[in-house]
């Protein structure tokens, strides 16, 4: 963390402007000898680049960031150049002639702002988030995360331990003092209702089903429309269709964003009963089919009424298609080719997948966040069923460090590798 580095942190050239930030304590001298003099602070100013001969790299905009309060908690310097790719190898060759400069690596200007406690652990995961946020949810989960939501809670909640363990504590410590010989009367209450809060956080829709979306599967038999209004959800002709029967054979996947909520539609083989087929090709795709069927949010059902999964919905499909055999009660009557339908399907997909994402503006716990709260709550749960201060002690020292753990007061430079590592160049 003492290499002085620098990379393009905007988007790759050409551009209107591109952005190189220079992040370590040969910052503010690099700026020097590039400017001619150190602007104010925090302070845009226009300023002629030159190389080390004296020859012109640019007219561009400067900014002096000192640190400690700056993104990475070292200082700064940014140049806002013109965009050309031309322009930017310049500026960057010229960087790579400094003594103590580097070229950046990928998520290293975020690595430096978690080790200099700019941020935390949940906030950098945030942030990764925003960085991949496509959708409207997507960004306002990921702000809410950024803006250290679960970061604050989190601490909350661990003062609120800590009080618990230090009343423990002092029951080991003291335990011949008649005035502090038993544990106060509402101590089991405060754990209780610890314990019940981290419960809320844990029944939330998790993270997840924002990146991957509400995944919804396709099914039915052979040539009952399922490729026809699967294209037609995703608006592209993603699947071949034919009325030729078992034309689809394996499963084709589309993410697509609808209303600002990330979908999954998945098109399926057709299913066929046992023994109705001798094609290896095609019992393949109906085994993957089913497969496909355990995984899935929602289920639309295009096959015989009743026959389908439970809680499937009843599409009857083909709507146009007088000839075909109807639905008594379908959910939804459409018909992919006309269009009838559809509008009212989509609005029904979107209010369904509502209720299974986390709210907009809610932060959500990822996998690793999830797993590390499920442990506190495991921990004060056995808080309030064990009398030993030193088992009670030991399981919230245990829930502790899983608070530690979540925000990156304790963890391994392994996981920190796999985090950091998703992050672009320049971030």
């Amino acid at each position: 963390m003492t290499d002085t580095i620098f990379a393009l942190s905007s988007g790759q050239p050409p551009a209107g402007i591109a952005v190189i930030r220079i992040s370590g304590p040969q910052a503010g001298p690099v700026l020097q000898a590039l400017a001619g003099r150190l602007p104010a602070p925090r302070k845009a100013r226009f300023a002629r680049l030159r190389d080390g001969a004296g020859e012109t790299l640019d007219d561009a905009l400067v900014l002096w960031l000192p640190g400690p309060t700056t993104a990475t908690g070292d200082d700064i310097a940014e140049l806002h150049l013109h965009g050309g790719r031309a322009v930017v190898r310049a500026v960057e060759a010229m960087l790579g002639t400094f003594a103590g400069l580097r070229k950046a690596e990928a998520g290293e200007f975020t690595r430096r702002a978690f080790a200099n406690g700019r941020i935390d652990l949940a906030e950098a995961e945030g942030l990764a988030d925003l960085l991949a946020a496509e959708t409207d949810l997507q960004r306002r989960a990921a702000l809410a995360m950024v803006g250290g939501a679960l970061s604050r809670q989190v601490d909350a909640w661990r003062d609120r331990l800590l009080t618990l363990a230090a009343r423990v504590e002092a029951i080991l410590d003291f335990a011949d003092e008649d005035d502090v010989a038993a544990l106060p009367p509402d101590f089991a209450m405060q754990v209780n209702q610890l314990s019940g809060e981290i419960g809320e956080w844990l029944a939330r829709p998790h993270a997840e089903a924002l990146k991957e979306g509400y995944r919804v599967v396709l099914a039915g038999p052979p040539n009952a429309g399922k490729s026809t209004l699967f294209n037609a959800l995703v608006e592209s002709e993603a699947a071949i269709t034919s009325p030729v029967a078992g034309t689809t054979r394996d499963v084709i996947l589309r993410p697509v964003a609808i209303g600002g909520i990330a979908f999954t539609f998945v098109d399926t083989a057709g299913l066929r009963e046992d023994g109705d087929s001798n094609d290896a090709i095609e019992l393949i795709g109906i085994d993957r089919a089913r497969d496909e069927l355990e995984r899935a949010d929602l289920v639309l059902w295009l096959g015989p009424e009743s026959e389908g999964p439970q809680d499937a919905w009843e599409i009857d499909a083909r709507a146009d298609d007088v000839s075909r055999e109807t639905k008594r009660t379908p959910h939804h009557r459409v018909s992919a080719v006309t269009g009838e339908g559809m509008a009212e399907l989509k609005q029904a997909l979107i209010a369904v997948a509502q209720t299974a994402m986390p709210r907009a503006g809610d932060a959500a716990l990822n996998a690793r966040q999830h797993s590390l709260l499920a442990d506190v709550q495991a921990a004060l749960d056995a808080v309030a069923h064990v009398p030993d201060p030193l088992l009670q002690a030991e399981n919230l020292r245990l829930a502790r460090m899983a608070f530690d753990r979540l925000v990156g007061r304790a963890t391994t430079e392994d996981m920190l590798d796999a985090l950091f590592g998703q992050f672009c160049i320049g971030k």
